[in-house]
């Protein structure tokens, strides 16, 4: 009889060793980055979608690397304080590694990073819990853009229709969703059938650090950093 694969023992300590070492590639991987590019970036991200970070990612790889991940991590690669820090004033990048962040090592002239960040943004398809942007209503009466097939999958979704000489029909007004409130799994659904797309993927750069300064972007100043 064939050994159930369900049964199979894992030893624990073997993939805590795993999630060990890649941890300290990563930390690797970055403190040769730090020496191998002459600025350092950190960056937030909101909405991302990795294909498109994917692209903008591919785009910039001749002169630059991208790190994303645990902030823990990529903290201790550059040193939390002062003391630990690999190149100094590094720390001060390390505090602002914060929430949905990343880092971006690099070899381009500040102006065009700055050109590529602040043009770089994608439109795409809000997702479950994303806040609508807008109120999106829809009246009584004819929905011309469903075909009548779609009339079940609709009334899935809490639409209130029917199918009137096979045209789907709405009986009464239907709020999708309400400006400032996060979206439910149907009104996410809905919005991508009409088209209307409410996420935006964008990328704010936070800090930039060379051998000669560190600068604060965003209306931030060094205050933000002490405390971080």
């Amino acid at each position: 009889m064939p050994k159930s694969k369900r049964n199979k023992i894992v030893s624990l300590s073997k993939t805590k060793k795993k999630g060990k070492e890649h941890k300290e590639s990563i930390v690797n991987a970055i403190r040769e980055a730090a020496e191998d590019y002459n600025s350092i970036y950190v960056f937030s991200f909101e909405n991302m979608r990795n294909l498109k970070f994917k692209e903008f990612r591919e785009k910039l790889k001749p002169t630059s690397r991208f790190f994303l991940g645990s902030n823990k991590v990529m903290q201790v690669a550059l040193g939390r304080s002062v003391s630990d820090e690999i190149r100094p004033g590094l720390y001060k990048v390390s505090k602002l590694l914060r929430g949905d962040a990343g880092l971006f090592l690099t070899n381009m002239p500040r102006d065009e990073v700055e050109s590529c960040f602040n043009k770089f943004e994608e439109n795409d398809f809000a997702r479950t819990g994303t806040i609508a942007t807008e109120k999106v209503e829809l009246l009584e009466g004819p929905l011309d853009q469903f075909t009548h097939e779609m009339e079940p999958f609709l009334r899935k979704q809490g639409m209130p229709v029917r199918l009137n000489k096979g045209v789907v029909e709405l009986v009464s007004d239907f709020v999708v969703c309400e400006e400032g409130k996060p979206l439910s799994p149907e009104s996410a659904r809905i919005l991508r059938l009409l088209g209307i797309k409410m996420a935006t993927f964008r990328l704010n750069l936070i800090c930039r650090w060379s051998p000669e300064d560190f600068e604060l972007y965003k209306g931030l100043d060094e205050s933000d950093v002490e405390c971080a």
